[in-house]
């Protein structure tokens, strides 16, 4: 039985009621004439910098579903027509060290593209762990305190192993979801504070943590709040399965968390039903969900988890699915490197902008989720562009390039398709 299928189920209760939202508003979608509504401008501050870009990706799991071929590595990693233009590929470290040589090949291709690599465990070796009664689970599983700093060595092991293989980790994670574990190893805020304490330190390499399941911040609050701990700490990393927009935002990470690198490590959005990748609108919500990451919840990294699914980014038979496309409006176009800059978030009812600057380029996201085409015009402030091209996904295209758009006096005004996402891309004037 496919592991994950468990930890599927067991998250739907926790995503349901996105789910049920996302599903009654394409009941109520019914398609409307056709006609085009005004907006208000959307101002682009080229000056105004946010966070850096770090990338876009998401998790290849040989163990579990078998390993990305030569061809979906292609497709995943490479920025070409038909392609994702991933730049982040996360990886599975395994508690069998048998298992770690299935990691290499789409980790090496991964890299051989400029991607990065990093690394998360669901388990340590089971002669690390022991179980112990939580909540009345008698089954439940943790670290053994005497073994932190073997862990920690286990952990450096995995890194050395990727290296000898040809693959340099960026950064590597101390647990996948610890306060979600119900088929793997739980840590409680105390024990994770612990370890960052006294073993992350030990670890040659960047150390993810703590990787919540929801963003809860009590994981993650400790940490911050400790010199020695967050010292050992390079990223933290968190996942956003079913959390809430207004809780994106993350106050003490702006307060401590000076040199961090902050990285949604993990989601799937708005569900995980079967062959659900091509659903539309509903797959509009992956670009509004990056949206609000970048924006809200200023992330650095936005990756996704099975690169190749039927509810993925990519679908089992290896071509882009409508999840993909929306991914890829930010993926293919907005680099490693690239800055955020400031950006009317919400210029219209139904209409979300972001913005990013990088190697002389202007990148623009818009996502209208109405029913009815918007007219939307767009100001760039402290930096010129002379044209836009635009680049479409709706009801029946995928990523398709328009005609190029001239830039009038600082702005330019373009027709935002019902129920869709384009990105502008424009060359910025020295």
């Amino acid at each position: 039985m496919e592991m994950h299928a468990t930890w599927s189920r067991l998250k739907k209760s926790v995503c349901g009621l996105l789910a049920g939202v996302t599903a009654l508003s394409i009941v109520l979608a019914v398609p409307e004439p056709a006609q085009v509504s005004a907006s208000s401008n959307a101002t682009i501050n080229l000056s105004a910098e946010k966070q850096v870009i770090r990338g876009f990706g998401g998790i290849n799991h040989p163990v579990w579903i078998g390993d990305l071929t030569e061809a979906q590595r292609e497709t995943a990693f490479g920025n070409g027509d038909n392609q994702l233009g991933f730049s982040i590929l996360r990886i599975h470290v395994d508690e069998d060290r048998n298992n770690w040589s299935k990691e290499v090949e789409t980790a090496k291709s991964a890299i051989a593209h400029g991607a990065i690599v990093f690394a998360s465990p669901w388990n340590p070796p089971s002669d690390m762990t022991e179980t112990f009664n939580r909540n009345g689970d008698a089954s439940a599983k943790r670290l053994r305190y005497d073994k932190y700093a073997d862990y920690a060595q286990y952990l450096n092991d995995f890194v050395t192993f990727m290296k000898n293989n040809g693959v340099d980790l960026y950064a590597i994670s101390v647990q996948n979801e610890p306060d979600y574990a119900h088929t793997w190893t739980w840590w409680t805020p105390e024990e994770m504070l612990r370890f960052m304490k006294e073993n992350a330190g030990s670890i040659n390499c960047r150390v993810i943590a703590p990787e919540s399941f929801q963003y809860l911040k009590n994981m993650s609050d400790p940490i911050l709040n400790d010199p020695q701990a967050l010292a050992n700490m390079d990223i933290l990393g968190t996942h956003l399965y079913g959390t809430q927009i207004s809780d994106f935002a993350y106050p003490l990470f702006k307060q401590k968390g000076a040199g961090k690198e902050l990285w949604m490590t993990e989601v799937y959005y708005p569900n995980s039903d079967a062959n659900s990748a091509d659903r539309w609108p509903e797959a509009l919500d992956v670009s509004y969900h990056i949206h609000n990451a970048m924006v809200e919840g200023d992330f650095e990294a936005y990756v996704w988890w099975y690169i190749r699914r039927q509810y993925g980014p990519m679908k089992e038979d290896g071509t882009i699915s409508k999840r993909g496309y929306n991914m890829a409006h930010f993926s293919k176009f907005v680099r490693p490197g690239y800055v955020r800059v400031d950006a009317t978030k919400n210029p219209d009812t139904n209409v979300y902008t972001s913005a990013y600057k990088g190697n002389n380029k202007v990148v623009i996201v818009a996502i209208n989720k109405g029913t009815s085409a918007v007219s939307q015009t767009f100001t760039l402030q402290n930096g010129k562009a002379s044209k836009v091209i635009p680049w479409v996904t709706d009801a029946s295209r995928n990523m398709t390039a328009g005609s190029s758009i001239k830039v009038k006096g600082g702005s330019f005004t373009a027709q935002l398709p019902a129920q869709s996402v384009t990105t502008f891309v424009g060359e910025l004037a020295h």
